[in-house]
């Protein structure tokens, strides 16, 4: 059993930081035998989650942004935690084209489960959400992926 490896991070809500979300967790990744459009997967799903936290958690003023990953036995764990808004319905969240937002597509949470192996969604109105995601490599697992 190979040693547990984690990264954290912690920012403001500030569109700018997506970007470095984005990388630092597709980076952090490499240290798996992901292929590159898996590496890519990972990055949309980052961008996603901290971009909710960006539009949606804090749409008045930013607030803290926590951005977790682990990798153990192989696999790749993201966990990404905001304070702000919280989500009233979760289960409506997930369906493909809602949001709150009509200027947006509500996909979201939709790639997010699409790109990744698993993915949950924990939420608080008022209190914020904990998304967490995990992948791991393709070349890793015993026969085709289920998604």
């Amino acid at each position: 059993m190979k040693p547990r490896n984690f990264v954290r991070l912690e920012f403001p809500s500030f569109p700018a930081n997506v970007g470095l979300a984005r990388i630092a967790i597709a980076t952090f990744a490499t240290q798996l035998e992901f292929t590159l459009g898996e590496l890519e997967e990972i990055r949309v799903a980052v961008s996603e989650a901290v971009s909710n936290c960006v539009i949606h958690a804090y749409p008045d003023s930013p607030g803290q942004v926590e951005l977790e990953a682990v990798i153990e036995d192989g696999c790749l764990e993201i966990g990404i935690t905001d304070y702000g808004k919280g989500i009233d319905d979760i289960a409506l969240a997930r369906t493909p084209a809602f949001s709150t937002d009509p200027e947006r597509m509500g996909l979201g949470l939709v790639f997010m489960e699409s790109f990744m192996d698993s993915l949950e969604v924990q939420s608080e109105p008022g209190k914020g959400t904990r998304i967490r995601m995990r992948k791991k490599p393709e070349s890793e697992c015993d026969g085709p992926r289920r998604v």
